[in-house]
Order: structure tokens, then C-alpha cells, then sequence
């Protein structure tokens, strides 16, 4: 009989600070680049346009990981939560589960860590402003990482009341109007994707946007010809030219493979980033199973130290 650690999303945020989360993520890209963690593609469960299911496996470290995770945007309305699901975390040799985590907790973190993470790799040095579009569980991750990392940053959500009440949470300002919001130096949206946020020639040289919020079939947070005329950036380029934004751009025959830069290269140092100040880099991430695997093991290093719940099974 083994003992496998339960950690609901208090334990999990308990267990993973910002820093740690972001540092975390960029281990995680850099081995996956390497080789050295492994994942295959997430495979949808679609009920659209209710939402949809996702299964997401991912190998490294020593463990395996299984996350069977959701995403129904309308569930806000219902007093339910946007993402849930569970993360189940195995010995890699022995196939021993390990531990059970809360699902939203764990995305809300590497969502917040490789949008940040990205800005920082990607965006100028001397950016002035950053902002967040959207300030459900996933936009408020991304903001908090922001703070945590010591750069203010502004928040705006199509409902006034959520971006006003995340603002109070977190400490930072809510941004004077959407417009603002997307003028600023550093841009993080995470929204549904269900509305274009960047149309044609609206991004200024010099800019960095993170788009996390398109991560399924027919999702969209920016024109496919805006992505043409940046430097683009993608998380994995498999799950991207499927599931992301830059797939509208591909299938337009807009970009290919050679114009787009997997993270993890970047960050390994065996591939260029920002080309220079006037650059316009743009980074798609359909949210990877390695991210998660890397704020999983974070969170289970501590859970003797948390005193967290344990199931004998």
C-alpha cells in the first residue's frame, strides 16, 4: 500500500511562489528543448461551445505526469470556476502514484510563470509599462508574477467590477481603458480568445505581447496577419500550429516552422530572441504538460513541509 500526497489549491499556492514558479517553468522549457523531459500532444475532449476536456501527459525529472483538466469560459456566470481538474503525478520507474494536486491551482501558476517568464526573455529591457488583459484566475496569476518579480503593472477585464476587485487583491492599478491597457510596453492577455484583441497594424515597434489565452481549436486573441509582421515565439511548435494562434497563421500560409522560435531555445542560448529595440515580439502559448510537471514537483518537494493531507491507497 502506498501513500500518495493530496494537495488541494490552497496547498499548491501555499507550496509555490511566484519566483519559484517562474523559475521552475524555465527549467522545464530548457529541458524540454534539450530533450531531456518529454510530453506528446494534449488531446482535446471537445463540447463546444460549452467547452472542453484535455488530457496532457508529460515525462521528466523522474516522474510522469497525467493532467485531465477543463476550460469552460462560461462557468463564471454559474459561480463555477473556468479551469478544473486534477493533476496526477507517478514514479517514473515504478509507476507508484505519487501525488494528486488541484488542477487550477497548477495551471494558474505556469500560466502566470511562462507569460511572465517570456516578457522577461523577450520584451525590451527598458519597457516602461506592462499590462494584463483579463483578470479571471489565469490574468490575475500572470499580474501577481509581475509584482512578484518587482515591475508594476496594470489590469483590465471587459467586467469593471472583477478587474477592480483583482486590482484590490493584488496592489496594482486598474488600467484607464482597454485601449491603454493594449498601448503598454509589455502586454499579457488571457483572455477567453474568443475576440481579436490585436487587429491589423495595431502593435508599435518595440512591443512584447504574451498570448495565453488562445490554447484550443478556433481560439483567437490576434490577426493572423498582425502575427506575420512580428518576431514570433511559441511555447511548443506542434501544439501552436494546432491549437494556437499562430495555427490561423500557418493554415493563412502566413508563417512556417522556420518563422517561429520555440521558448526553450531561447533560453537554452541556441536561438536568438529580441532582434533589438524596434523588435516586435510576439509569444503564443498553448500551455504545455512539462510546465505543469515543473510546478507539480515544486509543490510535492514541500508537501511534507506544509503537512498536507495523505491517502493510503
Amino acid at each position: 500500500m502506498s501513500s500518495v500526497a493530496v494537495l488541494g489549491a490552497d496547498d499548491v499556492l501555499r507550496a509555490v511562489a511566484p519566483d519559484a514558479a517562474v523559475e521552475a517553468v524555465r527549467e522545464a522549457f530548457i529541458a524540454h528543448h534539450r530533450g531531456e523531459w518529454t510530453m506528446p500532444p494534449k488531446v482535446y475532449v471537445t463540447n463546444y461551445p460549452a467547452g472542453d476536456f484535455r488530457a496532457m501527459p508529460a515525462l521528466g525529472g523522474g516522474h510522469a505526469l497525467l493532467k485531465w483538466v477543463t476550460s469552460f469560459p462560461g462557468n463564471p456566470s454559474r459561480g463555477l470556476p473556468t479551469v478544473s481538474g486534477v493533476v496526477l503525478v507517478s514514479n517514473a520507474e515504478t509507476g507508484e502514484l505519487e501525488a494528486m494536486l488541484e488542477a487550477g491551482a497548477v495551471t494558474a501558476l505556469r500560466t502566470g510563470a511562462a507569460a511572465v517568464l517570456a516578457a522577461e526573455t523577450l520584451g525590451r529591457t527598458d519597457a516602461a509599462s506592462a499590462a494584463v488583459i483579463g483578470a479571471g484566475v489565469n490574468g490575475r496569476a500572470a499580474a501577481r508574477t509581475f509584482l512578484a518579480r518587482g515591475r508594476a503593472v496594470s489590469i483590465w477585464d471587459v467586467d469593471a467590477g472583477r478587474a477592480a476587485a483583482a486590482a484590490a487583491e493584488l496592489g496594482c492599478e486598474v488600467a484607464a481603458s482597454r485601449e491603454e491597457a493594449l498601448g503598454a510596453d509589455v502586454v499579457v492577455t488571457v483572455t477567453p480568445g474568443h475576440a481579436v484583441l490585436f487587429g491589423n497594424d495595431s502593435l508599435r515597434a518595440g512591443r512584447h505581447v504574451s498570448l495565453m489565452g488562445a490554447d484550443g481549436p478556433g481560439k483567437a486573441e490576434i490577426a493572423a496577419t498582425e502575427l506575420a509582421r512580428a518576431h514570433v515565439f511559441c511555447d511548443d511548435w506542434e501544439q501552436a500550429s494546432h491549437s494556437g494562434d499562430v495555427s490561423h497563421a500557418v493554415e493563412a500560409g502566413l508563417i512556417r516552422r522556420e518563422d517561429v522560435t520555440q521558448l526553450g531555445a531561447v533560453l537554452a542560448g541556441d536561438a536568438p530572441g529580441r532582434a533589438g529595440a524596434e523588435d516586435i515580439t510576439i509569444f503564443d502559448s498553448t500551455g504545455l504538460a512539462i510546465q505543469d510537471l515543473a510546478i507539480a514537483l515544486v509543490a510535492i518537494e514541500r508537501a511534507g513541509d506544509l503537512g498536507v493531507r495523505t491517502l493510503a491507497l
